[in-house]
């Protein structure tokens, strides 16, 4: 499969997308936002004579990616540009109106992974919301949604349990591109902005990012492709006192406490049927985050057949052994995991003692979930 992405085609024919005056362009992107090539973005727009970078605007995990999750940042000056770079993860979290000043066109461009909890895509959001009140135009240099673009998991969140870590009212997994999701959001809540989208060329639905021959650059913490299929299930943990292997070299992949019996733990998961992953005792201790410098036990997650990987049934199969193993010592962190599972009654639905099957049953039966699958429909740009 041969995928080229939007801002190669907007590179190509700069005046195509951007206008042919010459906009003064805000970039929101950081240098692991890489083309086909494994060049950064940045770079390449910058060297552009048709394009005049007027400012960058960086997420969380900064300018370069490599900052932890969390951690808040300031405004800088990119040395390799000269551009003002304006922090999208500090004091504020969408453009204010002084940043769009002197900025005529927007171009945003960001690795997904595919899931729910990705603050890139709130980003995305609020930069379109920005744009639409300051009456500057946004373009979106899209890219492959790395999980593919055919199966949907998981529940609607709840508007009343919006946050940064879940802003749009979609399932866990949704199975769209940014572009896609951004024609949505503009669309769907009404917003008067002129939204271009640069489409990527090559690119089918039932393709997962292996399939793209891409480069893979994400986060600190979404260190490959396989850990971004695990992702939309074992994030989950996040919401609870179990380590999700966030200070270790395979965050989400383990997941554990030092409470938890390992070898126990891995039987009673590889025995659900879940047969395209595999579970392994593991032992590991992280280096930072929770239970930091602790052994912690708990299972390896390893994906045998990405094309069959249902992760959010992963999640909540393995939130029910652990719940089950030691439910005396698990605890949830209760604002936390209603944020991430878009309201309470992932949490409320385990507190009452029930399976995790009859949750995904539920979820698939809302009338919510049926009136997404069709909205989705609307906004599907690709084959």
């Amino acid at each position: 499969m041969k995928v080229t992405l939007g801002v190669t085609r907007l590179l190509a024919d700069p005046a195509k997308y951007l206008g042919s005056a010459r906009p003064r362009l805000g970039i929101v992107a950081n240098y692991n936002a890489v083309d086909e090539r494994a060049e950064p973005i940045i770079k390449r727009l910058a060297a552009n004579p048709d394009i005049h970078l007027a400012a960058l605007f960086s997420a969380e995990h900064g300018l370069w990616g490599c900052e932890q999750a969390g951690v808040k940042m300031s405004g800088t000056v990119d040395r390799h540009t000269g551009a003002t770079v304006h922090s999208l993860y500090g004091e504020t979290t969408k453009p204010t109106p002084e940043m769009l000043s002197d900025i005529d066109v927007i171009v945003f461009d960001a690795n997904d992974v595919g899931s729910r909890y990705w603050t890139y895509l709130s980003t995305m959001a609020k930069v379109i919301e920005a744009a639409a009140e300051a009456g500057i135009t946004v373009v979106i240099t899209d890219r492959p949604n790395p999980l593919g673009g055919l199966a949907v998991e998981g529940n609607i969140l709840d508007l009343e349990h919006r946050s940064f870590v879940g802003y749009l009212p979609i399932p866990i997994r949704y199975s769209m591109t940014f572009g896609e999701l951004a024609l949505m959001h503009a669309r769907e809540s009404g917003l008067d902005v002129d939204l271009r989208i640069v489409e990527t060329e090559g690119w089918r639905r039932q393709a997962l990012f292996p399939d793209t021959g891409l480069f893979w650059t994400a986060t600190p913490n979404m260190p490959d492709f396989d850990t971004a299929m695990l992702y939309p299930g074992t994030c989950l943990f996040e919401g609870t006192n179990c380590s999700e292997g966030r200070g270790t070299t395979k965050p989400f992949k383990l997941i554990g406490a030092p409470w938890l019996d390992a070898l126990a733990l891995a039987e009673a998961l590889n025995a659900v049927g879940m047969n395209w992953v595999r579970f392994r005792p593991a032992h590991f201790r992280p280096a930072f985050s929770k239970h930091a410098h602790c052994e912690c036990g708990g299972v390896e997650v390893y994906v045998t057949d990405p094309r069959r990987a249902q992760p959010v049934r992963l999640g909540l199969e393995m939130l029910a052994a652990v719940r089950a193993q030691c439910p005396d010592m698990f605890a949830w962190n209760a604002s936390f995991i209603d944020h991430l599972a878009g309201g309470p009654g992932l949490r409320e639905h385990f507190d009452a003692g029930r399976p995790a099957e009859e949750l995904l049953n539920l979820w698939a039966s809302e009338a919510k979930a049926e009136a997404f699958a069709l909205k989705r429909e609307r906004y599907t740009i690709y084959e």
